[in-house]
């Protein structure tokens, strides 16, 4: 496929860094993963996920997670699953 049409956008300089330390661990570059992201909105013809507004207790519990706020911590996996089927 013939890539020539470019594209330039504005974000907040936090979320496009956050953003590139995943893209990098993953190998995949910014571009990379915006060229993926637009090629589901063209299969799908929407966006490929469910975006909605959180009610106020997710809102809540999201913004206490941010702060490190009522944070659960389990020593590995083993603890957390057993804790699940609990």
């Amino acid at each position: 496929m013939n890539k020539t049409a470019t594209i330039q956008i504005r974000i907040d300089p936090k979320v496009k860094s956050q953003a590139q330390k995943i893209l990098d661990k993953l190998n995949i570059s910014m571009s990379e993963a915006i060229s993926i992201f637009l090629t589901q909105v063209s299969l799908h013809k929407g966006i490929p996920f469910e975006i909605k507004i959180p009610n106020k207790l997710t809102e809540d519990t999201l913004r206490k997670s941010e702060k490190g706020k009522d944070l659960h911590e389990v020593s590995d996996v083993k603890q957390l699953f057993e804790e699940l089927e609990n």
